[in-house]
């Protein structure tokens, strides 16, 4: 039982990812951890759910709230793609450097 207990704790610790895509140009997201780049065809951030890459046209960071984990983008979003590769940052070594691996 006691382990069952530790579970639960673990879990309700994990923040929230949440995101809301209307008419695939209006993009609100929460649990946003970092913005490690952007552009205007291509956003890639840090979420609370691993990386989030972006792909459209005409892409713009409209509203950025870090340290509520909020974040606003506007423009044709044609893809949304997660990976597991959490951590850009972190070990001291630059994100240009880790995608060149």
């Amino acid at each position: 039982m006691g382990a069952f207990f530790m579970e639960d704790l673990t879990n309700i610790k994990q923040k929230q990812h949440k995101l809301m895509l209307t008419n695939r140009n209006v993009c609100n997201m929460n649990g946003v951890v970092d913005v490690l780049s952007f552009d205007l065809s291509e956003i890639l951030l840090e979420t609370d759910q691993g990386m989030l890459m972006i792909k459209g046209n005409d892409l713009h960071v409209n509203r950025l709230s870090l340290d509520k984990g909020e974040v606003d983008i506007e423009g044709r979003i044609d893809s949304l793609t997660y990976s597991e590769n959490a951590g850009y940052g972190k070990s001291g070594e630059s994100f240009l450097a880790k995608l060149f691996k």
